[in-house]
């Protein structure tokens, strides 16, 4: 069952209520977890040239990374959290931004944002971001819960443009659809060299990658499945999975020893703010 410092015990409820509980608790590990994500979901080919190559500088991860956070978080929480005004919102921002992502007639790997197929994909990274946190750091066992925040999860990708019924019926038949997935992981220089600076954050200023990168790689590739790890082609030895494993155990006691409003504070002040610009308007992507 999940650990106990959750709002309502979650081992037997599966409404819609529960269910947005669920959200919130899953939603911390975006911080743990994030970079690994990316790389998933960028391991295809297309998704890694469209990305890799967008001219839309605004959402850009690697000229934009704080505007890419929140804006990032802000589409988690609508679609965990969300009502259904504030997902139509937030997917007609999303649609905006990306009509301006397509391969051109030169390129050598087409590409287009719209694609369903491919935003599905994006979303099984995603919920399988959510559920190994909720496994490793939270201690979701419950089977009756897992089925009911699966079902939840769709809305990771109709939130984006995959269509009603393009989810897998369950989660017998996405892990169908996942091992499928990773035969068809694929990466070339141009998408491997992204994320490969992604994972050193050497986006950011050279002083501060200097610093923070090295931890960060570590702790990317460490949470990264194997498949994935291997695709990217930095250096993983035995040495460095023991090391994750003793780190990982800290960050879990950590993760579960603090009080529950402080570890979805983030998650709260985020709420707020994408709800805010709602409200009045604003951009949200």
């Amino acid at each position: 069952m999940l650990h106990s410092r959750t709002a309502r015990p979650l081992s037997s409820a599966t409404d819609e209520a529960a269910m947005r509980d669920l959200g919130r608790e899953a939603l911390p590990g975006s911080a743990f977890l994030a970079a690994a994500n990316v790389i998933m979901q960028l391991s295809r080919l297309p998704v890694g040239h469209g990305v890799a190559k967008s001219t839309v500088d605004s959402g850009r991860l690697d000229r934009r990374p704080l505007k890419r956070l929140r804006t990032t978080i802000g589409y988690l929480v609508v679609a965990l959290v969300g009502d259904e005004h504030e997902r139509t919102v937030m997917r007609d921002e999303v649609n905006r931004q990306h009509r301006q992502v397509r391969s051109g007639p030169d390129d050598d790997v087409a590409y287009n944002a719209f694609d369903p197929e491919l935003q599905l994909w994006v979303a099984a990274c995603l919920y399988m971001g959510f559920e190994q946190y909720l496994r490793d750091f939270r201690g979701l066992r419950d089977e009756e819960v897992w089925a009911a925040f699966y079902a939840h999860a769709e809305r990771l990708g109709t939130t984006l443009q995959v269509r009603e019924g393009m989810w897998p019926a369950d989660r017998e038949a996405f892990e169908v659809y996942w091992r499928a997935g990773i035969r068809r992981i694929d990466m070339d220089d141009v998408s491997r060299t992204f994320l490969q600076d992604l994972a050193s954050m050497r986006f950011l200023p050279r002083p501060v990658s200097l610093v923070i990168g090295p931890l960060h790689r570590f702790l990317t590739l460490g949470f990264l499945p194997e498949p994935f790890r291997r695709e990217l082609g930095l250096p993983w030895t035995p040495r460095h999975q023991r090391a994750f494993d003793r780190t990982q155990r800290v960050m879990v006691a950590v993760d579960r020893a603090l009080p529950r409003w402080v570890r979805l504070l983030p998650v709260r002040l985020y709420e707020r703010d994408v709800r805010r610009r709602i409200r009045d308007g604003r951009p949200i992507v």
